[in-house]
């Protein structure tokens, strides 16, 4: 079904216009000779694969033929050897004085020996002192490594001989007698280490005499060690012949292990540079490249120089190469799986993989033919892991200032608050917020990949969203505590209290400084910068949609917070510096005293306090955010204990109200540009003043002409009023509810688009 699919669009690709069709017989006979010479191309290949495989087919039978023929041969020529026994009359008794020959001829020679042992053990002590003094040349390193064999041979036989005999006793004896050989050997290990781990020097300071003859010596041990190997295998399948073999075997019987020792000199040599090399890349994620020149530089010397010292068959060009490439591996695997490695140094770890093959690959090395690959093709893996590190970074970056925050917030400490150039209270963590931010966008910049950046800038986003409510609500836990606590105020925290306003003024000015924004003086705000970090990094369709309106929300959200914070400001005041005041509204007290020159001549001292701390956007805000408390707490005051509106005799009333109204507007026309917005929500107190003064009669028809213009006035309220009067019955209350139920769809408040604009009307309860 694929190919038929796949071939419609190659049709219509050779067939665009109705006169192709006249292609069709040349296309035809264009396909077939193509065909035909693929056939033929086919069966060439399939008649070769055939002759190999009859070929090889052949040469294993005659592979068994030959197994049978040496095996007739060999069991004929033991048959042969048994009747030759047979034949000999004496022959027990010559084989046996043979043996008793050979054995005493054995013993002569192991007694002669072990004689010599311990004078040609401290010879080979000597030579070895000698070559200490002079560990760049060890001009005795062959002979001491040939004597050490034989008395490593000799040792081996004695051993082995005192294993198979019937007598054990002397076993501890001799290994006693041999223990200092096994001292000068080690001594020869560690001169045969310290060439291996010293090989690079050698070659590039041209003592290539001692890596020759440290070449010799391994070379001579590995065929040492193959034999041994040899004759175990031997003895595992052939084990009636073991003892046959034991007896005629001369020469070592342990592995020692020396091409092992060879390559593990190697890997010892390169991890320390490793190590080097790891820990200076940990300081400095830049310096990878230059911390890891020495690798490069090393296989460069072994392509060099040392090829042609060692045996062609170690192909020790590869051998290096394998072992350093091994360790390249496991080293970076090592980095990555550390839960602590920096998102900087992960990124430089995925950089490294192109440059790392670019250069083995001038060296001989393919990418294909280095195994394991480098980091286990665990580069995307690795991509999200960064990303993952970033933000966990920033996770942690943002719980350890808000933690901060949340601390200095509940302790309100003084010394925690700042002060900008220009005098305005600030917190101290915002700078180093978005400090952060811009390095985290600036490290993953550095993948070079738009879809990790993006996801990074989300994170951000939700982040400083998260920040956003957080404050509010942190603002609204401590608020709580002063307008919903002791409500005889007698244990308010004076100082608690002070401090508490001073922050939310530092917290809404952190507000505005996030969006302040002046070109022409050259001044950015913080949320500005920040985009203009992250949009050249990202792509264009997600810094025109995706982040412009995630943009859009924070700046909304900043605007939303500082005005809360303002407006929390001004419900302490009122909860607290206002409390008693405000419960004498409209009471026998508030005809006598001078409540509102009180609160005026409170607001003059707070905007004399916060006026140089409070950054001049939110000063508006605030005395807009007065006037509409006043407002409403002066409105709401109709619910106070022992209210009395006194309709027989409005004159104290009216004049009373006027003279509040005076007193609120001669305060608040200090500020133009929020004075016309405020006298247009005072309407409501003639409203208020009308309801009181009016006779019942005409009550119904001025609440409908109320409620036209505050359509959502709450009737609670209203009802309020007119029950304070001191006229009120309840014929009056029943006149305005039937008024009600029958104007009550008419003014809803609706402007042509159909939105409704709530009044302050709406918000007296």
């Amino acid at each position: 079904m694929t190919d038929i699919e796949g071939v419609a669009p190659k049709l219509a690709e050779l067939l665009r216009h109705p006169d192709d069709l006249d292609k069709i017989p040349g296309l035809k006979a264009e396909f077939t000779r193509k065909k035909a010479a693929i056939d033929t191309h086919l069966r060439e290949g399939l008649r070769l694969q055939l002759d190999t495989t009859q070929t090889g087919m052949k040469s294993i039978d005659d592979g068994h033929r030959n197994v049978s023929l040496i095996r007739d041969e060999m069991a004929t020529i033991d048959r042969l050897c048994g009747e030759a026994q047979s034949l000999i009359r004496d022959f027990p008794y010559i084989n046996q004085v043979s043996q008793i020959h050979r054995n005493f001829a054995s013993v002569e020679t192991m007694r002669a020996d072990l004689e010599a042992f311990t004078a040609r053990v401290d010879s080979v002590d000597a030579l070895l002192r000698r070559d200490d003094d002079d560990l760049e040349n060890m001009p005795n390193l062959l002979p001491v490594h040939y004597e050490l064999s034989q008395l490593r041979v000799l040792r081996d036989e004695a051993m082995d001989q005192i294993r198979r005999a019937s007598d054990t006793s002397l076993r501890s004896t001799l290994e006693e007698f041999f223990a200092r050989l096994d001292e000068t050997v080690r001594w020869f290990d560690e001169h045969v280490g310290w060439i291996c781990l010293n090989m690079i020097e050698l070659v590039q300071s041209g003592n290539t005499g001692l890596v020759v003859r440290l070449a010799v010596v391994v070379e001579e041990e590995e065929k040492n060690d193959l034999k041994v190997k040899a004759l175990r295998e031997a003895q595992r399948e052939y084990t009636d012949l073991a003892a046959r073999l034991n007896a005629i075997t001369a020469g070592p019987k342990e592995m020692r292990g020396y091409k092992e020792k060879f390559l593990e000199g190697i890997k010892l040599h390169a991890q320390e540079q490793f190590d080097s090399a790891v820990q200076l890349f940990l300081e400095d994620p830049e310096k990878l490249e230059k911390s890891m020149r020495w690798f490069f530089n090393e296989l460069n010397t072994v392509k060099l120089g040392m090829v042609t010292l060692m045996p062609k068959r170690w192909r020790i060009f590869k051998t290096y190469g394998d072992i350093y490439h091994r360790l390249m591996h496991d080293n970076l695997i090592k980095l990555i799986d550390d839960p602590d490695l920096n998102p900087t140094h992960m990124l430089a770890i995925i950089h490294w993989g192109a440059k790392y093959h670019r250069k083995m690959e001038r060296l001989g090395f393919q990418e294909a033919d280095l195994d394991p690959q480098l980091i286990d093709n665990r580069e995307g893996e690795l991509v999200r892991e960064w990303r993952q590190l970033i933000l966990k970074f920033l996770d942690e970056w943002m719980t350890r200032i808000h933690q901060a925050d949340l601390k200095d917030f509940a302790e309100r400490n003084p010394d925690t608050l700042d002060r900008d150039e220009n005098g305005y209270f600030r917190t101290r963590n915002l700078v180093d917020m978005w400090r952060m931010l811009r390095e985290q966008i600036m490290a993953a910049a550095t993948s070079d990949r738009t879809d990790v950046t993006e996801g990074v800038i989300d994170a951000m986003f939700r982040a400083l969203k998260t920040r956003q409510t957080t404050w509010q609500k942190m603002v609204d836990d401590e608020c709580h505590k002063f307008t919903h606590g002791n409500n005889t105020n007698t244990t308010i925290d004076q100082d608690g209290y002070q401090t508490l306003q001073d922050w939310l003024a530092a917290i809404a000015n952190d507000q505005i400084a996030c969006i302040d924004d002046n070109e022409d003086a050259g001044q950015l705000g913080y949320l500005t910068r920040f985009r203009r970090d992250f949009e050249p990094l990202v792509s264009p369709a997600y810094a025109t949609y995706a982040a412009a309106a995630e943009i859009d929300l924070l700046r909304d959200g900043y605007v939303d917070l500082s005005t809360h914070c303002i407006a929390s400001f001004t419900t302490l005041i009122f909860a607290v510096d206002f409390r008693s005041t405000i419960a004498d509204f409209f009471t026998a007290r508030w005809y006598g005293e001078a409540g509102m020159r009180r609160l005026v001549s409170t607001f003059e001292d707070y905007l004399a306090d916060y006026g140089q701390v409070l950054h001049h956007s939110l000063l508006d805000i605030l005395v807009e955010e007065l006037s509409d408390a006043l407002l409403l707490r002066y409105l709401g005051g109709v619910r106070n204990k022992h209210v009395k509106l006194l309709r027989r005799n409005t004159e104290p009333f009216e004049a009373k109200l006027r003279d509040d109204v005076v007193t609120a507007f001669a305060f608040f026309d200090r500020f133009p540009d929020v004075f016309p917005s405020i006298k247009q929500k005072w309407r409501a107190v003639d409203w208020f003043s009308r309801l009181v003064a009016a006779e019942k009669a005409a009550v119904p028809d001025l609440y409908v002409q109320f409620r036209a213009e505050y359509w959502d006035v709450r009737f609670s309220w209203v009802e309020a009023v007119l029950k304070a009067r001191d006229d009120c019955d309840r014929a009056l209350v029943n006149a305005v509810k039937a008024r009600l139920a029958k104007e009550g769809a008419v003014a809803d408040g609706r402007d042509d688009n159909g939105n409704r604009a709530e009044t302050i009307m709406g918000k007296v309860k």
